[in-house]
């Protein structure tokens, strides 16, 4: 009996050092080497400030920038420590207030939208967290950004060409956009205007 538990609490120790220290500890050796951009969070540097993360999104409300997906996390929009969606179904009185007062606040940016809104623009994903948009939802903004960044609209149409990123291996996903990357390459091309702020800001 006493020597059954010591090769089973043998075992349990053995396992516990295999599959909760060693284990880990080599896979994130590997990420760290062969992936290290990937492995500590694909984080965006600019200026040696971090200002994102490729994989979460952030909020931008500013008429010259892109404005991404809306995010349901709770307390604040975007809070990457409390990922989850508002689980509130198709008629649900607030989901349905929410998309109508999302619709008017991209009406009042800019009047003359087209009359059909990209669904990504004015519901959450169900990480709440998603950094992309449709390559139609950064359409849809490309007027509104031309104007408000003294730009030709074809500018920024090719901007969104050049950042739309296919399926994944051809077949998985959907075309998207990097919301935070196609931003900063809108700085790059044509600064601000005053009193708009850059997305590091």
């Amino acid at each position: 009996m006493l020597q059954m538990l010591r090769q089973t609490l043998g075992v349990l120790i053995l396992l516990a050092v295999i599959t909760g220290l060693a284990y880990p500890l080599v896979i994130t050796g590997i990420a760290q080497v062969a992936f290290p951009h990937q492995a500590n969070g694909s984080l965006v540097v600019r200026g040696g400030k971090t200002i994102g993360s490729e994989l979460i999104g952030q909020p931008f409300t500013a008429a010259g920038y892109f404005w991404s997906r809306p995010s349901a996390t709770t307390p604040m929009p975007y809070n990457a420590a409390n990922s989850g969606g508002s689980n509130l179904g198709p008629l649900n009185p607030d989901l349905q207030k929410q998309v109508a007062d999302r619709v008017a606040a991209l009406r009042a940016a800019d009047p003359n939208a087209p009359a059909a809104v990209p669904v990504d623009l004015v519901t959450a994903s169900a990480s709440g967290l998603d950094p992309d948009i449709s390559p139609a939802a950064a359409l849809v903004q490309a007027p509104r950004i031309a104007k408000a960044r003294g730009l030709d609209e074809g500018q920024v149409r090719q901007l969104i060409d050049h950042h739309t990123q296919g399926r994944q291996l051809g077949v998985l996903g959907e075309p998207r956009v990097n919301v935070l990357a196609l931003n900063l390459a809108l700085d790059d091309l044509a600064p601000p205007r005053p009193p708009e702020s850059r997305p590091h800001d």
